[in-house]
């Protein structure tokens, strides 16, 4: 079970967390030099009109959760 639980979540931590900086880094929505509050404080009506925006912020939260599940598993493989 151990032997199991570490061949599919050791790749699958290094994927997601490969994926989630090519997210980081390429997905990332150009900054708007019109509005200088582009990152911060945006609320639902902003995604809903950017869809760049909206499409980053699915797949980071992703990449960011899956990561983090892999991690868990790994914790539980050591701590068994």
């Amino acid at each position: 079970m151990d032997t199991l639980l570490i061949i599919i979540a050791g790749p699958l931590f290094v994927l997601s967390l490969g994926a989630h900086i090519y997210v980081k880094i390429f997905l990332r929505p150009e900054r708007n030099p019109d509005r200088d509050d582009y990152y911060e404080d945006y609320y639902h009506e902003v995604e809903e009109a950017d869809p760049v925006l909206a499409r980053y912020n699915k797949w980071s939260q992703l990449t960011l959760t899956t990561a983090i599940i892999a991690a868990l598993m790994l914790f539980i493989v050591v701590m068994v």
